[in-house]
């Protein structure tokens, strides 16, 4: 059966020529590991946390990715691997939110640009492993993203979230025709998340 959200069908994949995206499940927790693990430094500034700790383990992993997993079939929020085109290895990560998340809820949400959070279809999150960075993995990621959220998704305003402190993935957002519409402020962490449309 297909997972649903408010606004309809939820896509199951998405495939180009270098990557594939597909709900995660709790059995990819061993090269889920292996990336976040890769990427810990850049995934603190992401979080603004000390996740993934230094002691971080697979079944630690596996854990995470169970709730992931459910979380999606039960259509409130949606994961997908980013895999290489063998479907073994894992590129990075990408999180679709409704903008009624229970965490988008709580946090404090600041127009930038006249621009309405209400109108908001979709919040979407995502990283890449740390050494697909430097080939620009990230760019090309955020640019299927954008044509899969218009064309299978069907949504007319998604947008893209990352921490100010993530600057790399900052200045990723920034070289695209996107621009800064909202700042968001979660309890409890620091530094502010840049909502880019």
């Amino acid at each position: 059966m297909p997972v649903t959200y408010s606004r309809g069908p939820v896509p199951e994949r998405l495939r180009t020529d270098e990557f594939l995206l597909r709900p995660i499940v709790a059995d990819d927790a061993e090269a889920d590991h292996a990336a976040v693990m890769e990427t810990r430094e850049y995934l603190r500034l992401w979080e603004q946390s000390t996740w993934p700790e230094d002691d971080f383990t697979v079944e630690g992993d596996r854990s995470d990715l169970a709730g992931l997993e459910e979380r999606h079939v039960e259509g409130r929020a949606f994961t997908y691997t980013v895999l290489d085109t063998d479907g073994d290895g894992c590129l990075g990560c990408v999180y679709v939110f409704p903008t009624g998340a229970s965490f988008l809820a709580k946090s404090t949400v600041t127009p930038v640009a006249g621009d309405a959070w209400e109108d908001v279809d979709i919040v979407a999150y995502f990283w890449v492993r740390r050494t697909r960075m430097a080939d620009g993995l990230d760019e090309r990621l955020l640019a299927a993203l954008r044509v899969w959220f218009r064309d299978e998704w069907r949504v007319p305003r998604a947008v893209f979230v990352t921490n100010e402190r993530f600057t790399h993935q900052v200045d990723v957002l920034r070289r695209t025709d996107l621009t800064l519409q909202f700042e968001l402020v979660e309890p409890g962490k620091a530094g502010t998340y840049l909502v880019f449309g």
